[in-house]
């Protein structure tokens, strides 16, 4: 007995090929989501969010669930292998994934992907098609299958791509013209369809027409968008004039990349200066680069020894081979501060690829299966270094064989090379004829030339370790004067340095190097070189390095500058600095042998102090209404700059925001936890407005940590408090509710008014979120009141400004403009020109909806120059939105479109999710 279940048209089961009544519409829809996870479990809660939402709940909307289910088991009672399982609160379609035509969808797509062959690609490609009879889900609607259909639209029309371009591939670009004209002429801003189209052309002898069709979309995307064509179809265009052989018909089993990735990442480091030898290594990651299979290298070896300059001088060598790019993480698998986790790995491929933080999702398997799905049809080189062991990257493996999977890791990786077929390259120390190589670069022949003896002698002592023979070729060229033969004698007097050159521990051999270059250093330079191993981040600007040692910035410019010539250092961007991880090691080793528990201490403070009051300083200046901190005074020789404006303000926290977040960490767990929730509080600004979510809620915990550990019920409650913004800036409403409950809990504990009103305005907020105005209104109005009895002028207004907003929610239009209009009165009493922008865009929406247009407009002018002076492009954005949307409501399209396309280029320009929808308003207004 065949069973299939259909969700892409109409959602039905079908026996043997008939129809199976499986209930009205809200069954149907219980099916259909059991169907969408089909063999994994659906919580009760999670179908009764799913199937209803928020509108239209039963009584008991538990029991209807268990309704539907009971008549869906009854339906399907008869199917061989189906059935629905009640498992822990929830339940379990268990069904072939074959039989669900979605899964069989992706898997047809899936599986084209990885075909060798294309004509096999094309047939499966062609077969996933044809499972759609129409829109996914047919009639059937609610908020979730919204989501979930526009979804697997976007897939449908990502395969419909993939067929394209393998018709075309195979030489169909004839039989593809008509289809394709049309396509454009329904999608003109498509610039990966253009490209089929413009290649199309030019394999039918139409060259002419092909080049007409680009310029008519360059002149398109200029018009509406103000873009240039994407660099993969100006490439196109380039090879279309020069009649590029490699536009000709692909042959025999070779394919060709897609030529329209829309991000194109090339994160590989700059190939390393000098590089020399290696040759037998080079070669083995050359002969991987014709497999066709899903390709991992690991290439192991001690600390030192040069893992990383080979994996960067090869993927440099070979970036042809990879047209969609590279993707390059340093996992610091053996760090001194901990590795970089496999989700921040994640999320920092994802964000090269253009996915924004807002549209990541939560957990390391949904990452890990967003990951692959885009890298999916990409030829790209991914370099993983400095793996911790087999869990720490698999994650991160694509699994297709497009790409190259190249880990380096200190560790041997044997579980990738059993489990994953991994292919092993293992590092030792050079050559003897490849170390000398390697001084004659850096040295110069003649150097070398003249002393070979004391050569072969420093080649020796440093155990033929690239780092170490870097270091003593470093402090060669700092000293031309000095003959090699005084350096080779120095390194072999040294016994308690030489003795560890000579043993096996390579790690020893690199600290006894380093250990001799650091003793070189004047006084200055190596207590610095000794702090900066107290530095949480990975880059240390001259400010912050100046605190840390309490010294002028003119005297720590100077020790910086020591340090980055004898490669104790790197200045690896202009004012900002940073050590090999090796060198942070033994940097805090020493600090930990010579420098006083106070000492360290006091550093620590210091530093601390730095990112404490700067942070402060630039989040005052970018909302002066928003609170203080009562901080205490810095430490004396700290060293604080204070931003001149939004602008500096901005550009700072950008330049500190993986410090920062490193900073409070190190606060909590060296136990300065008032510094730990104070650093929360003053970044929390900046992460919204740059749309760092994942971030914002990390720091507000580490914020209730500290505060907790304080036992300081106001700082608990703020923390509660804020952390529940940031939850609920990710839509995590349930735990929002829960910490807003704990805050308001505390603050009415400590009698603290104001820090209630805080909590009931939070509250407007996540009613409004859930589409409940009412009860944002009435939250609104208790916060208000709170904040008026208590004078705090700043908030009031703000909540005067909400409560006008969810008037407007409410329909009441009239009263949200009286409502505005009393909050900007007290917004320009207090100069609080971001509120006051927030208040004349709600005045406009209100007489927009009273049909009043002229004044909807000069509202929306008023937010919008306010907006711009602030440089906040977002509800910059918003409000020309807005002003579109007046215009055109009053029968003026082409004003309407003018301010709809100066939206969506800021909205692209930021990657706002909202740029998707201000699309299609533009394709509907032109077909209207």
């Amino acid at each position: 007995m065949g069973v299939e279940f259909r969700l892409l048209g109409g959602v039905t089961a079908l026996v043997d090929g008939r129809l199976v009544d499986v209930g009205p519409a809200r069954q149907r829809c219980v099916l259909a989501m059991l169907l969408l996870d089909a063999n994994h479990h659906v919580s009760t809660d999670q179908l009764v969010d799913r199937v209803w939402g928020d509108r239209g709940l039963p009584d008991n909307p538990r029991n209807a669930v268990q309704t539907y289910v009971s008549l869906l088991r009854r339906a399907l009672a008869t199917v061989e292998g189906v059935r629905i399982e009640h498992r822990t609160s929830g339940y379990v379609l268990t069904v072939a994934p074959e039989a669900v035509d979605l899964h069989r969808f992706r898997a047809l797509v899936q599986r084209a992907h990885g075909a060798r062959d294309d004509v096999l690609a094309g047939t499966l490609l062609a077969e996933a098609q044809q499972l759609w009879r129409g829109e996914a889900f047919g009639t059937l609607d609610n908020p979730y299958l919204g989501t979930v259909r526009v979804a697997l639209q976007g897939e449908r029309q990502e395969a419909q791509l993939d067929l394209v371009d393998n018709q075309l591939r195979r030489g169909q670009h004839a039989a593809l013209l008509t289809t394709l004209a049309r396509q454009v002429a329904e999608r003109p801003l498509d610039e990966r369809l253009a490209g089929q189209y413009v290649l199309a052309l030019y394999r039918c002898g139409r060259q002419a027409d092909a080049l007409r069709h680009y310029q008519s979309i360059r002149a398109h995307l200029a018009d509406e968008l103000g873009l240039d064509p994407s660099a993969p179809l100006q490439l196109l265009h380039q090879q279309i004039l020069t009649a590029d052989p490699m536009l000709a018909v692909a042959k025999d089993g070779v394919r060709p990349a897609n030529n329209t990735p829309s991000v194109t990442p090339r994160q590989l480091p700059m190939d390393v200066a000098g590089f020399a030898g290696r040759a037998p290594h080079l070669a083995d990651l050359d002969r991987l680069l014709p497999d066709e299979t899903p390709v991992v290298c690991v290439v192991s070896g001690p600390g030192g020894v040069g893992k990383t300059a080979l994996v960067v001088h090869w993927g440099h060598r070979v970036t042809g081979r990879y047209p969609d790019g590279q993707l390059y993480v340093n996992l610091r698998g053996f760090g001194p501060d901990g590795h970089v986790s496999s989700v921040d790995a994640i999320r920092g491929f994802l964000a090269a690829l253009g996915v924004s933080a807002r549209r990541q999702p939560d957990g390391l398997d949904a990452l890990a299966a967003l990951f692959r799905s885009l890298v999916a049809d990409r030829r790209m080189l991914l370099v993983l270094d400095n793996a911790r062991d087999a869990e720490h990257v698999r994650p991160l493996l694509p699994g297709v064989s497009t790409c190259l999977v190249v880990v380096t890791s200190r560790n041997q990786l044997t579980g990738l090379v059993t489990a994953e077929g991994a292919h092993p390259v293992t590092l030792d120390p050079l050559p003897a004829d490849d170390a000398l190589a390697l001084l004659s670069r850096r040295l110069g022949p003649d150097r070398v030339a003249r002393e070979p003896l004391a050569v072969q002698e420093i080649i020796t002592y440093c155990a033929r370790l690239p780092l170490a023979l870097a270091v003593v070729a470093a402090r060669a060229a700092i000293h031309p004067r000095f003959p090699l033969t005084a350096l080779a004698t120095e390194l072999r007097d040294r016994r308690d340095r030489l003795d560890a050159l000579a043993g096996d521990d390579l790690n020893t051999d690199v600290r006894a190097v380093l250990s001799w270059s650091y003793h070189a250093l004047g006084a200055g330079p190596a207590r610095l070189f000794r702090l900066l191993g107290r530095h949480p981040g990975q880059d240390i600007s001259v400010p912050a390095a100046a605190s840390l040692a309490g010294v002028p910035v003119a005297e720590i410019r100077a020790d910086l500058s020591e340090l980055v010539r004898v490669h104790m250092a790197d200045e690896s961007t202009p004012g900002r600095y940073t050590c090999h991880d090796l060198l942070r090691i033994y940097a805090a080793e020493r600090a930990m042998a010579t420098d006083s528990d106070d000492e360290r201490a006091s550093a620590d403070r210091r530093l601390l102090d730095h990112y404490l009051h700067a942070a402060y300083a630039a989040a005052i200046v970018l909302d002066p209404h928003r609170g203080t901190l009562q901080l205490p005074p810095p430490q004396p020789g700290v060293i604080v700059d204070e931003p001149a404006g939004h602008e500096q303000a901005m550009a700072w926290l950008g330049a500190e925001h993986h410090v920062l977040m490193a900073a409070m960490r190190h606060a909590t767990d060296i136990g300065l936890d008032a510094h730990a929730h104070q650093l929360a509080w003053a970044v929390a600004d900046f992460l919204n407005r740059r749309g760092y979510l994942h971030d914002l809620v990390a720091a507000q915990r580490i914020a209730l940590t500290a505060a907790t550990r304080l036992a300081d019920p106001a700082e608990q409650a703020r923390a509660h408090r804020n952390l529940a913004r940031a939850e609920g800036m990710l839509g995590h409403t349930g735990d929002n509710r829960e910490q807003l409950r704990l805050a308001l809990e505390l603050y009415r504990s400590i009698g603290d008014q104001v820090g209630e009103g805080h909590v009931y305005r939070s509250l407007s907020s996540t009613w409004d979120a859930e589409d409940q105005p009412a009860e944002a209104i009435e939250a609104s109005r208790r916060a208000y009141d709170l904040f008026r009895a208590c004078g705090q002028r700043g908030p009031e207004a703000e909540v005067l400004n909400a409560i006008g907003w969810f008037h407007t929610r409410l329909g009441e239009h009239e009263q949200a403009i009286v409502v505005c209009e009393q909050a900007i009165a007290l917004l320009q009493d207090i100069v609080d020109r971001y509120g006051e922008a927030g208040a004349w865009d709600t005045i406009g929406y209100a007489h927009h909806n009273l049909g009043r247009h002229d004044q909807a407009v000069t509202s929306y002018h008023q937010s919008l120059a306010m907006c711009r002076e602030l440089g906040d492009r977002g509800n910059e954005a918003f409000i020309l939105t807005h002003l579109g949307d007046t215009h055109h409501a009053a029968g003026t399209g082409e004003d309407a479109r003018r301010f709809w396309q100066q939206a969506l280029a800021i909205l692209t320009d930021l990657d706002h999710p909202d740029a998707d929808e201000l699309r299609d308003k533009l394709a509907m207004s032109d077909h209207s």
